[in-house]
């Protein structure tokens, strides 16, 4: 299987990154803290090269924490700055300025020693669809700047934000590269929503979603479904879930479309729990 979702915005969007890339004294990379790497645009990674990057787990309040500790310990042994961010917590914003304002102290620091003047720090913001950018964005500035949707690709265009004060902020679209090589890297990132349900069919999306979970977090799925796990049949499972959930047709056989979307609805929302799709071997 190979996914590809790759809209003309999205390649003119790619053009822009490289060419404002010299403009910015550090890059503030956003993944989805429930699937860190998934979620981390390879063709973005090869235009950054060697730029400083901040990176920040997005959605932390929906991942597993002992895993999202993990990956933060992670990315900074590979010589990053990163944190996990819950948006809706305050300190959290607090704590990512901070971060943002060292970075660029750094920068004007080693400006200074070559005789430079200091300016105005900036940084670019980039991430694929749906990571929650433009709302993260909006807290902090403080105010409605962005464009905020719960569909990938909602900003279509680049513009600069001034943070608070301390840095200047340039925003650009979601951009996924032209296809995903690995089948986990799609059905990952359709689970959360970063790529449309319309690429993917949901009922094999939430089968994989399934499987995924009696692996890694099968309490979850007893708790919240009362699924026996013993029962190897994932169509048993779709069929105990949607007579609990009400998702029948008519003579009251199960609707597995609308099963899908409530299984898919309660992982999006963390229902089902903190869970996080890519995991760490350690």
């Amino acid at each position: 299987m190979q996914i590809q979702w790759y809209p003309g915005h999205m390649a003119k969007a790619k053009r822009e990154v490289q060419e404002k890339l010299k403009l910015v004294d550090f890059v503030i990379e956003l993944v989805d803290a429930r699937t860190p790497v998934s979620s981390q645009n390879p063709m973005l990674q090869e235009i950054l090269g060697e730029k400083q990057k901040l990176i920040v787990l997005m959605k932390s309040d929906l991942a597993d924490p002992q895993v999202t500790e993990q990956w933060v310990n992670h990315f900074e042994e590979e010589g990053n700055i990163a944190l996990s961010v819950d948006v809706n917590q305050k300190k959290d914003i607090e704590r990512l300025i901070h971060k943002a304002k060292e970075l660029g102290q750094g920068v004007n620091d080693k400006r200074a020693s070559k005789g430079v003047q200091p300016r105005a720090i900036r940084a670019m913001i980039i991430g694929i669809p749906n990571v929650g950018k433009s709302t993260l964005i909006n807290r902090l500035a403080n105010k409605k700047r962005a464009e905020v949707g719960d569909k990938p690709g909602v900003t279509k265009k680049q513009q600069w934000i001034k943070i608070r004060g301390k840095f200047e902020l340039l925003d650009t679209p979601g951009i996924l590269w032209p296809k995903f090589e690995e089948e986990e890297v799609g059905y990952k990132l359709a689970t959360t929503g970063s790529i449309k349900d319309t690429i993917l069919h949901l009922d094999e999306v939430v089968i994989y979603l399934l499987k995924f979970l009696k692996e890694h977090y099968p309490t979850l799925l007893e708790e919240r479904y009362g699924l026996d796990l013993t029962e190897e049949d994932v169509i048993t499972w779709f069929d105990v879930i949607g007579k609990k959930r009400g998702c029948l047709q008519a003579g009251g056989v199960v609707d597995y479309e609308k099963t899908s979307d409530v299984i898919l609805r309660d992982f999006r929302s963390g229902k089902l729990g903190r869970i996080t799709m890519d995991r760490l071997h350690v």
